[in-house]
């Protein structure tokens, strides 16, 4: 017996070994409590614009203006014709953006929302009115590529004129393919502008710089103007943002 009572305390005692090959969690996407609520806005209205057929994507952010809710994202994000629909995703759940507004010289793109996100806000239209000077903080969230939903912070490092176009923001902060098309914030939720690429250096060998992030400003953006025709073509009850 007491034999028997030895044999059993081993047997349950002993570790357990287990036979199968080992497959981590899915990683789970937690906000730490020191968060900004700004930053929690900013990364809950981050979309994923993804392109039809070729699979490509951008990144955008989830607005509302007036009664009115928008996608804002770069232009070469979404470069087809007028009334083309993207797939606009957070998370789980995706609904189809209409492109209603598209300007190539500044890099801004408008797409219309018409089944609104369930699970996720939009943030308010909120545009800064200046250009945001050398210092300002910033934030940002975006899917660089092969990456789920990520959130950056940096400042503003100075400003560039582009050919044709005017002054533009340099970041310091982070970017990647797949960032394109996110909006930038600073810390009062407000606008920035648009992100739409890295820094490359032509000498001597083409060299992408991640840390130096080119930004068209939101002044660049004139909403009224933007849904002027979606407004104008638009079939039932008019939005308020249209009257």
């Amino acid at each position: 017996m007491k034999f028997l009572t030895l044999l059993m305390s081993l047997l349950f005692s002993a570790p357990v070994y287990a036979t199968t090959t080992y497959k981590p969690r899915v990683p789970v996407a937690t906000v730490d409590s020191s968060m900004s609520g700004a930053e929690k806005k900013v990364r809950e209205a981050a979309v994923r614009v993804t392109v039809p057929f070729s699979g490509g994507h951008g990144s955008g952010s989830y607005i509302q203006y007036k009664d009115l809710h928008l996608v804002i994202t770069a232009q070469h994000v979404t470069s087809g014709k007028l009334g083309t629909s993207y797939l606009i995703s957070h998370k789980d759940e995706s609904h189809l953006g209409i492109l209603i507004y598209a300007d190539p010289i500044s890099d801004i793109a408008v797409l219309y929302v018409g089944n609104h996100f369930r699970l996720i806000k939009p943030i308010k239209f909120n545009p800064r009115e200046d250009i945001a000077g050398a210092g300002t903080e910033i934030i940002y969230s975006g899917f660089p590529s092969d990456h789920k939903l990520m959130s950056f912070t940096g400042r503003v490092a100075g400003h560039e004129d582009a050919p044709g176009i005017g002054e533009h923001i340099i970041l310091q902060t982070y970017g990647w393919f797949g960032c394109s098309g996110a909006v930038i914030y600073d810390h009062n939720a407000r606008l920035v502008g648009i992100l739409y690429g890295v820094d490359v250096e032509y000498y001597p060998d083409i060299q992408v710089q991640e840390n130096m992030i080119w930004v068209v400003p939101i002044n660049k953006l004139k909403i009224q103007k933007a849904i002027k025709p979606f407004c104008n073509g638009y079939q039932g009850k008019e939005p308020k943002a249209c009257k």
